[in-house]
């Protein structure tokens, strides 16, 4: 294959040249990890199995865990324990209050 002679091209012919290049290597890319795919969902049914069966579902969601704590002053905040602690958790434990205090 025969490249150009980038050295007496312009900087405008340059910054084509590049742009052109990235995006030929973005498409060829994407075509290769389509073959792999589509080469690993064949591999897959030929062991009778689906290749979410293999590599599990992906992205699946987590399911919302119940809450275990409740605001007495406003019901309608909760908190499931998890992650970081509502500023009303924390206000209710420096005004003295035990966690157990506000379990639901």
């Amino acid at each position: 294959m025969a490249l150009p002679n980038i050295s007496k091209l312009s900087v405008k012919d340059l910054n084509q040249l590049i742009k052109e290049a990235q995006a030929t290597i973005q498409k060829r890319k994407r075509e290769q990890k389509k073959a792999l795919l589509d080469k690993f969902k064949a591999q897959a049914a030929k062991e009778g199995l689906s290749l979410d069966e293999v590599l599990g579902k992906a992205g699946a969601k987590r399911q919302k865990v119940a809450p275990k704590y409740r605001n007495p002053a406003d019901p309608a905040q909760t908190w499931s324990g998890r992650g970081r602690k509502p500023l009303w958790v924390i206000a209710a434990l420096k005004s003295g209050k035990k966690l157990d205090d506000l379990s639901i």
